[in-house]
């Protein structure tokens, strides 16, 4: 009988489906836990609050109803309606029912827009750090992303300046992820205007806005760059419904954006999967126009977290980071530490140093290498108070520890 190969038929696509560093160290956890090991984990970033009961009512009372059949590919009427009035109250910005694609999760929104968008060999700027699916979806797309790094000292903020200059007759989009996971970082309605100025100058260009995190701001006011003059035509704006009302597992996001955009990437999504659960979308419903206690409650949970991180992470020597005015991340930069030694190992990379903090410490964090930044780690301190203090006095005692 001849021999056969599976893996000989699998796609290059395959190898660049994977979100690596963020996996394997949440796996890694779990596996040494399954060993008896004490691990605190800050890899996954995943509110660690319940769904707000009125949400999980809601939801009960839509399958009760019926509500539990194939929904529309580009979302229910009356969550997208919804929707259009969200963002014309929270965020300035005036997209029609129409003009709404309701998705199985924010990233499918996000999936769709580059798949509607970019053909092979067009460049996306992406602005480093940023979130691992971005540069994985671009390539799936077949295009060129095209990354800008900013530093701890720029507050992980790519400068439009910068921006300018790397803009080719190939660029096709600008990634835009504020508030911004890994670092929390915030870009101002200034900073905002000064990209969308350059923006303007290129007929092809246009901007993919990610604002899953708007709920979780701790200092100063998001601002939407699609609400800027001239900009409406020109943005994808994507959100969801996973961070600020606990609801991840429940796979709801939505895009924004004009009609002829719009059409597409509900043609991507009928394609690849169809429409969103239905008495999810009822759940959301309530979600937007139902009470905001709980989610202010989380908000200032995870501002007290903040706090803690913040006054944890600057005690330690060697280890740098600016202010978290959003998200539940913290994205210290440790690059005074690489080339240090424990033992006979050498901390050379942050992958390496990550690795050496989890197997003898018991603490999991994301080297900054998943992000576009390898001198960096990303903690999550979406995670109990007792457990983000074990983490920090752990760091502190290891990191501290290094020749």
């Amino acid at each position: 009988m001849t021999s056969f190969d599976p893996s000989a038929l699998l796609t290059a696509r395959t190898r660049t489906a994977d979100e690596g560093a963020i996996i394997r160290m949440a796996q890694k956890s779990r596996d040494l836990r399954a060993k008896g090991m004490d691990v605190v984990s800050l890899t996954v970033g995943e509110p660690d609050f319940d769904t707000p009961d009125h949400i999980q009512q809601e939801a009960t009372a839509a399958m009760k109803a019926g509500f539990t059949h194939y929904s529309p590919v580009q979302g229910i009427p009356e969550l997208r309606a919804a929707l259009s009035r969200k963002l014309k109250a929270e965020n300035n910005l005036d997209y029609a029912a129409a003009e709404i694609c309701v998705t199985n999760g924010a990233k499918q929104a996000i999936a769709n827009a580059v798949l509607s968008l970019i053909d092979q060999g067009d460049e996306v700027i992406m602005l480093a750090p940023f979130w691992v699916s971005y540069e994985i979806t671009v390539r799936f797309a077949g295009g060129t992303p095209v990354v800008l790094a900013a530093t701890v000292d720029e507050d992980y903020k790519v400068p439009a300046s910068r921006i300018a200059a790397a803009i080719t007759p190939r660029t096709k989009l600008l990634i835009l992820n504020s508030p911004s996971n890994p670092t929390g970082a915030v870009w101002s309605a200034n900073e905002l205007e000064a990209i969308a100025e350059i923006v303007r100058l290129h007929p092809r260009m246009m901007v993919l806005s990610d604002e899953i995190y708007e709920y979780i701001m701790f200092d100063g006011r998001m601002a939407s760059i699609g609400a800027l003059p001239g900009m409406r035509e020109r943005t994808i704006t994507v959100n969801g419904f996973s961070k600020g009302f606990a609801m991840t597992g429940w796979r709801l996001g939505f895009a924004a954006a004009v009609e002829p955009v719009t059409r597409a990437m509900v043609r991507m999504q009928g394609t690849i999967t169809t429409g969103a659960n239905q008495f999810v979308q009822r759940a959301a419903i309530a979600a937007l126009e139902g009470p905001r206690e709980e989610v202010e409650r989380m908000r200032l949970r995870y501002r007290a977290r903040r706090d803690m991180v913040l006054a944890g992470l600057r005690a330690i020597e060697g280890v740098r980071i600016g202010s978290i005015p959003a998200t539940f991340y913290a994205f210290p930069d440790v690059s005074a530490l690489l080339g240090r030694k424990a033992g006979n190992h050498v901390m050379d990379t942050t992958d390496r140093l990550c690795d050496w903090l989890l197997e003898e410490h018991g603490v999991a964090v994301v080297p900054g290498t998943a992000f576009g930044a390898p001198g960096s780690i990303r903690l999550s301190f979406a995670a109990s108070e007792a457990d983000i203090q074990k983490a920090l006095d752990r760091m502190s005692s290891a990191l501290k520890s290094l020749a």
